[in-house]
């Protein structure tokens, strides 16, 4: 006998409040320019990132999932921009897998998720590389504001919240593929 997993109902439940809840035009352009200025300042931490990105001055990429799109355009600095949404993608980059709670699965796990990939293939080599390469060391960010050891003290109790949700999420990842069987 099949059961079904309590995760399987949060999973749906997801699906459908994010295919029902839309956010305002204004919330999205806010959470895209605030999007691009955390971008900005962890691609400054890393020079040869803006030097790859200087090589696409000008050039669009268009990321999206489901009906979430962020449309990115490289400036002459070496970092990013929003892209005028009329401005042809030269990359577009789109997530394949649909359930959002799949996705979050894949991403906690540390699994990239599928991606279709159209345009450019020295873009998307270097887009890959950015996603491959640059981290935003935060712990390096919260020692400036509230010294080194509270700082470390955070990051460790950051990580050890990330392990511990990452092995849950095997674990119902598991039971999950035991019920089913």
């Amino acid at each position: 006998m099949a059961t079904s997993s309590p995760f399987s109902f949060l999973g749906t439940l997801l699906d459908r409040a994010g295919s029902a809840l839309q956010p305002p035009a204004w919330a999205v352009e806010e959470f895209h320019r605030r999007l691009v200025l955390l971008l900005n300042h962890v691609l400054m931490q890393e020079e040869q990132a803006m030097e790859r990105l200087l090589r696409h001055q000008g050039r669009a990429v268009r990321f999206q999932w489901r009906h979430f799109t962020l449309h990115l355009q490289a400036t002459p600095a070496g970092l990013l921009d929003l892209a005028d949404p009329l401005t042809p993608a030269d990359l577009t980059l789109t997530v394949t897998e649909e359930s959002a709670a799949a996705l979050a699965q894949t991403l906690l796990r540390g699994d990239k998720p599928g991606i279709r990939i159209e345009g450019d293939v020295q873009l998307a080599a270097d887009v890959n590389w950015l996603i491959e390469h640059v981290r935003w060391d935060i712990e390096e960010d919260l020692s400036r504001l509230i010294g080194d050891a509270p700082a470390h003290t955070l990051g460790q109790i950051g990580r050890a919240a990330t392990a511990a949700l990452q092995k849950f999420v095997a674990l119902a990842s598991g039971a999950r593929g035991k019920t089913a069987a």
